[in-house]
Order: C-alpha cells, then sequence, then structure tokens
C-alpha cells in the first residue's frame, strides 16, 4: 500500500526536487493529451481533481483515460467526496487544517474513507493549509486564511500535521492565486516540519519555483500555468530544469 509514497521518496533521492501537474478534469477538454505531455516535460506524478463537486462517473473514466497514456501515478485531489476514483493510483488524504467548517477537517474524510479501502486506493496523509483568501479552495473548504507574512501561524498548523500523524504537508495559495506562498514561509515551516513539504499555487516562473525549492520545498504543484499559459510548455520545462539544477 506505500507503493506510490515509496516512488515519490525514489524520485526525490533520484531529482531532490520534484514537480506534480494539477489537472482540473473541469478546465480541460483533451485533459489525457496534455497529462502525456507533462509527463515527457519532466513531471514525476498527475494531480486530478479540482475544488468543487465533479462527477463521480466522468472522474472514473477521465482517470482510466490518461493511465492508458502515461506510466507516472495518477494522485487524486479531491475537493469533496466525489472525487475518489477507484482507477487512481494514489490519493492526497487531506484535512484541511485551517478549515472553519469541520467537514472539512474531519466530516468529508470519513466519508470517503470506505471508499478508499474498498477500492484499495493508497492513501498519502496530507495536512491541507491554504494560504491567503479570494480562491476556490479557500471559498469552497471555509478556510480562515493564514496571512501570506504570518509564518509562524504556518509553522504552527504543520506542526500540528506531524504530530497528528501526516507525513505530508501541502501549503496552498490556491488555484489561480495573484501571489504565491513567500520563500521564507517556506523555510519557516521547512525548519521545523519533518516530513514532505508541497507547495502551490501562484508558481508562474523558473524564477520562484527555484526560489521556493532551496527554501525547503520538496514538491512543487502547477495547476494554473498549464491552463492559461500559451506558453505553459516550454515555461512548465524550465521549472522543472531549474528545480533539479
Amino acid at each position: 500500500m506505500n507503493r506510490v509514497e515509496n516512488y515519490i521518496n525514489d524520485e526525490l533521492k533520484k531529482h531532490k526536487k520534484i514537480c506534480f501537474a494539477l489537472l482540473d478534469s473541469e478546465n480541460y477538454y483533451d485533459i489525457s493529451t496534455i497529462a502525456k505531455r507533462v509527463e515527457s516535460l519532466g513531471a514525476s506524478a498527475i494531480l486530478v481533481g479540482g475544488s468543487s463537486a465533479i462527477d463521480q462517473l466522468n472522474l472514473d473514466k477521465l482517470v482510466i483515460s490518461i493511465k492508458t497514456l502515461i506510466s507516472i501515478p495518477i494522485i487524486l485531489f479531491p475537493g469533496n467526496v466525489t472525487g475518489v476514483s477507484p482507477n487512481a493510483d494514489a490519493i492526497l488524504f487531506t484535512s484541511l487544517l485551517n478549515s472553519e467548517d469541520p467537514y472539512f477537517i474531519s466530516g468529508a474524510q470519513a466519508l470517503a474513507a470506505l471508499l478508499v479501502k474498498k477500492y484499495e486506493i493508497e492513501p498519502l496523509p496530507t495536512g491541507y493549509i491554504i494560504i491567503g483568501e479570494n480562491t476556490t479552495a479557500w471559498f469552497v473548504g471555509r478556510a480562515k486564511g493564514i496571512p501570506f507574512e504570518k509564518n509562524k501561524i504556518a509553522v504552527m498548523y504543520a506542526l500540528a500535521a506531524q504530530y497528528l500523524g501526516m507525513r505530508f504537508v501541502y501549503l496552498e495559495a490556491g488555484s489561480g492565486a495573484q501571489k504565491h506562498i513567500s520563500p521564507k514561509m517556506v523555510s519557516s515551516v521547512r525548519k521545523y516540519f519533518d516530513g514532505l513539504l508541497i507547495v502551490g499555487g501562484g508558481i508562474k516562473d523558473s524564477v520562484v519555483a527555484k526560489e521556493l525549492v532551496d527554501a525547503g520545498a520538496d514538491i512543487l504543484v502547477i495547476g494554473t500555468l498549464i491552463e492559461q499559459d500559451p506558453n505553459w510548455e516550454k515555461k512548465f520545462s524550465n521549472i522543472i530544469s531549474a528545480i533539479r539544477s
């Protein structure tokens, strides 16, 4: 049951820093082609999901279509219980730690747990922490967003995740965020958190990507860049090169 987590650790040993591509099934007409392309450019895994509820049957069809084209893992990144597909390799089993709604802290997780067990999807226990406000993840998850300059609050939540047994922490500025998480916040969290540190939201170029991994991020998540930038392939390739250098 630790196949994907072991693969991630092996990728980190090989490359030191790695990148996941986040593909929101609601935002692409040809997501399978995009998945194949990001794999060829150096993505270590594909995250599939989004902040809003999606149709579970369509999600599963999508996962199956992607699996026929790529060899890297497909990891679910669910915004709700409908984001569970039996054909995915793993799931970011997230608790939105700074939500003001218990549903997103443990309620949705309890509802989804039996499906994860039944489908034998590998769970990756993840403390999900939203930084900033006014993004879809912030709105849907009813998060009390941590201000971008409040590094110590992020550290507190990351340590809480670690002490609750979570091996991953995901610092999230949100899809379409106008501002990325600062290297200073990443560095502060890295100083205290012992697990794998994922950072996403607002990462638009290789300079920012390099600063974040140098500050201590293990995994970067790139989503909006792929969705919205016509020159995304070159920029994504540059990000991979920068974080591995």
